[in-house]
C-alpha cells in the first residue's frame, strides 16, 4: 500500500494521468465564497452552481453533513463537494466548524466513486483551512478510506 503523495502546487490543476477527482470540504449552510472554493470557481463554474442547487433543493435530496456531490468539469476531471463542515466560522464563534465524522462519511462516498471511475484523488488539506480542522485528525481518515482501498491520493500545499 502506497501512502499519500504530498506536493507543492494547485489542487485544481491535478498532475496525473487518467481520471482525476478534485475533492474539497464544503459547509452545510449553502455558503460558497471563501477559501479553496474560490480557486475551484476560478477554474470551473459548474461545482458552485451544482452545490448551490443541491443545497437549495435539500428537502428533496441527500444534502447534509457527510454527503458528497460529484460534478464532472472536464472529460477526465470531476470535483467532489464533500459536506464536512457545520456552519461557518464567524468572529463570535466558539469552536471550529469541521466535523470529522462527516468528513469520514463523505470520504467513504468519495472512495466508492473513485473506485468506480478508476480515478486518482487530489485535494488540499481538506477540513484544515476555514473549517479549522487538524490534518493530524484528517490524514488518518484519508489513509483509511482511500489509500487502504488502493486509491492514489495527492495532497497539494499551495504556495500563494
Amino acid at each position: 500500500m502506497k501512502g499519500i503523495t504530498y506536493v507543492r502546487g494547485d489542487a485544481t490543476a491535478p498532475q496525473a494521468k487518467g481520471v482525476k477527482i478534485v475533492a474539497h470540504v464544503c459547509n452545510d449552510l449553502g455558503g460558497w465564497g471563501k477559501g479553496f472554493v474560490l480557486a475551484v470557481s476560478r477554474r470551473w463554474s459548474e461545482p458552485e452552481a451544482a452545490y448551490r442547487r443541491w443545497h437549495r433543493e435539500r428537502a428533496k435530496n441527500d444534502f447534509g453533513l457527510g454527503a458528497a456531490q460529484f460534478v464532472q468539469v472536464e472529460p477526465y476531471v470531476w470535483v467532489a463537494n464533500l459536506v464536512g463542515q457545520r456552519g461557518m466560522r464567524t468572529g463570535r464563534s466558539s469552536g471550529v466548524p469541521v466535523r470529522y465524522e462527516a468528513i469520514d462519511a463523505a470520504l467513504g462516498l468519495l472512495a466508492d466513486r473513485a473506485a468506480e471511475l478508476g480515478a486518482s484523488v487530489h485535494m488540499p488539506r481538506i477540513g484544515c483551512g476555514l473549517a479549522g480542522g487538524s490534518w493530524a485528525r484528517v490524514e488518518p481518515l484519508v489513509l483509511r478510506r482511500l489509500v487502504e482501498r488502493g486509491i492514489p491520493v495527492t495532497v497539494y500545499d499551495f504556495d500563494a
